[in-house]
């Protein structure tokens, strides 16, 4: 087999690991690459380390990283269209937080 071709049957795959009993397989290409776009970002995998201690909402992600809260926002989004986060909504003192959440701990990547 030449190093061009490929060998369809061979397949990349990711897992999502939470905990030992909550384990996700994907192997729908446009998923995996959503992962790993996620991923390539210095600053995605900043905020993926600092919801790793607690959730966070884009205001705190903000001043901790010392960036602006409209690009930790549109970060926040790319991360949660890739499945990695998950948000939810919670009352503040000036009107409503977006909390954002760790979904996963790992992500595995498999070459079967």
């Amino acid at each position: 087999m030449e190093i061009n071709e490929v060998n369809e049957s061979k397949a990349l795959k990711v897992g999502l690991l939470k905990n030992y009993d909550d384990y996700v397989e994907i192997d729908d290409d446009k998923e995996i690459e959503r992962i790993v776009k996620a991923l390539s970002s210095k600053t995605r995998r900043e905020i993926l380390r600092k919801l790793q201690q607690t959730p966070l909402d884009v205001s705190n992600l903000a001043e901790q990283l010392d960036m602006t809260e409209a690009n930790i926002s549109a970060q926040i989004k790319k991360l949660q269209k890739a499945k990695l986060i998950t948000c939810s909504y919670k009352s503040g003192k000036h009107g409503v937080r977006k909390l954002s959440l760790l979904k996963f701990n790992q992500v595995l990547i498999n070459f079967t």
